[in-house]
């Protein structure tokens, strides 16, 4: 079960490695995925039950089948219909959700589906609302859907850019926790908590790693043209760490 408190800083991450050191920086909820080079993708059951081997630290799963825009298939409604359960069974206590009509919307129908298949759990919608056509209705939407926060960047590359959407939507009064992500660190933080009374942050903190490898064939690309795949993508406990301390910092604004 989710605990209440007053801040929370939620680090996603994709791997056993990145969890762990979220866990020792001091994040307070993990948003899992797999893949967050292409923004995540759902994650796999069994690197949840690794990491609940280890922590019980509260965990909500992105569900998100595949790359690109948010206009789902019925069949990719239905395979995320199917992994929300057994992630619960594994240890999820909620989940990232977001599914778009074709004219930007969010599409009610879809999500009631996966919002039920949530069972009650903890539920955000993720930065498909950045990518939806009118804030305020897709806000409204989402309360009467009964998800419970909206990780936005206020419909921006990053929340500082977007940090007047930011403010207008704390400022609607909807009863729905504003989670800013998107470029976040403990600058940030400080930046907007002096604008707004923030309180929940969502950030990947992620540093890039050499690869271990002696050996390295060039010019063998296994995934995204140009990207280095000697670099390992990984959360650097230290940013979670100064994230969350800015994130105790008394309010000034």
């Amino acid at each position: 079960m989710e605990q209440t408190k007053t801040t929370c800083l939620e680090v996603c991450v994709d791997s056993f490695a990145s969890a762990m050191a979220a866990l020792e920086g001091g994040a307070d909820r993990l948003e899992l995925c797999s893949c967050l080079l292409v923004g995540g993708l759902t994650p796999d059951v069994a690197l949840l039950e690794q990491i609940r081997q280890r922590s019980d630290i509260p965990i909500r799963c992105l569900m998100r089948p595949r790359f690109g825009d948010f206009l789902y298939t019925p069949e990719e409604i239905q395979l995320m219909e199917l992994q929300i359960p057994r992630l619960a069974s594994a240890g999820a206590n909620g989940f990232v959700i977001g599914c778009l009509t074709p004219e930007g919307r969010l599409d009610r129908r879809s999500m009631e589906r996966l919002v039920n298949a949530a069972g009650g759990r903890g539920l955000t919608l993720h930065r498909a609302f950045d990518v939806s056509r009118d804030a305020a209705e897709a806000l409204a939407d989402a309360a009467g859907l009964g998800i419970d926060t909206v990780l936005t960047s206020g419909q921006a590359a990053d929340c500082w850019t977007g940090r007047e959407c930011l403010g207008k939507l704390l400022a609607s009064g909807a009863p729905l926790e504003m989670m800013a992500g998107g470029g976040v660190n403990a600058g940030v933080i400080r930046k907007l908590r002096a604008l707004y009374p923030l309180r929940t942050f969502h950030m990947s903190g992620k540093i890039t790693l050499p690869s271990a490898m002696t050996f390295r064939r060039e010019g063998v690309p296994m995934g995204l043209p140009g990207l280095d795949e000697f670099s390992i993508w990984q959360t650097s406990k230290d940013q979670v760490r100064a994230a969350a301390a800015a994130l105790q910092e008394e309010i000034v604004c």
